[in-house]
């Protein structure tokens, strides 16, 4: 029965990235949690999950040239080292310790910035390209005029909140791209979040494989259920406009992470 809902929850949140682009470890970790699996196994397996699924998408960019390696190598530089930091903060420091309260506020705060960032995509879009056009460097923001810096620094936050919560390597990372470098194709935004998901979710959820937080028959049913759904998600994503459907799994997002960040006891 657990592999049936498995699949199926692979199937169902695989169908919602087909079709918007977002909601992957955003909807799947809270799902499972829902659903009864302990908060530290939904996030340890939704980790890997996340790499796997991704890794395909990196590969095609990576073939159509729209992925900025140094850009990634400078969010990973940051990222990387903080997951590590913090898989073992939560192996020794916590060791013994129920931290899955520190897991599910860590998850509540990312599901309502991930939402936020949803629903004002287009005007945080908007913003950046019109301040980019200003000519005098003086109207220039700080951040953009030091892009690489505050990618690094970036990086560490995404490292640890990632690890803690599956959520920020996709949605959360391509804002940040769009406030930091306005004048990046949107693709090459697209194709260089993914390109730094893969090793940022690959090395987080090897980290709770090391804090024994993943269930590999979990792990499976997902890809067994996501994979084609996926595909027949893109293809209809064409016939229903996203004007429609990012709101609502805005809206979706944001009572999610009330409940996970300020009204939840503690979980699993």
């Amino acid at each position: 029965m657990d592999l049936l809902f498995y699949i199926l929850a692979g199937a169902g949140v695989g169908f919602a990235v087909g079709m918007t682009g977002v909601g992957g470890g955003s909807l799947m970790t809270p799902l499972l949690i829902l659903w009864g699996v302990p908060t530290k196994i939904a996030i340890g397996t939704d980790l890997l999950y996340a790499a796997a699924t991704k890794t395909g998408a990196m590969y095609t960019h990576h073939r159509q040239g729209t992925i900025r390696w140094r850009l990634v190598l400078t969010l990973a530089a940051g990222s990387i080292p903080a997951s590590f930091a913090t898989s073992y903060f939560l192996k020794t420091a916590l060791d013994g310790v129920d931290y899955a309260g520190l897991l599910n506020r860590s998850l509540g705060v990312m599901l309502i910035l991930t939402a936020i960032v949803i629903l004002f995509r287009r005007r945080i879009q908007g913003e950046s390209q019109q301040s980019d056009e200003n000519v005098g460097k003086e109207k220039i923001s700080w951040y953009q005029r030091h892009p690489l810096r505050v990618s690094f620094f970036a990086g560490i936050i995404l490292g640890v909140f990632v690890t803690l919560s599956s959520v920020g390597a996709g949605a959360f990372c391509a804002a940040l791209l769009l406030i930091l470098y306005p004048r990046l194709p949107a693709l090459h935004v697209v194709g260089t979040d993914i390109a730094h998901a893969v090793p940022l979710t690959l090395v987080a959820g090897l980290g709770h494989l090391w804090n024994d937080n993943v269930d590999f028959q979990l792990l499976a049913g997902l890809l067994i259920g996501s994979i084609p759904a996926v595909h027949y998600g893109s293809r209809l994503a064409a016939r229903v406009p996203n004007s429609v459907l990012q709101p609502i799994l805005a809206s979706i997002l944001f009572i999610i992470g009330l409940k996970f960040g300020f009204f939840s006891d503690g979980g699993h």
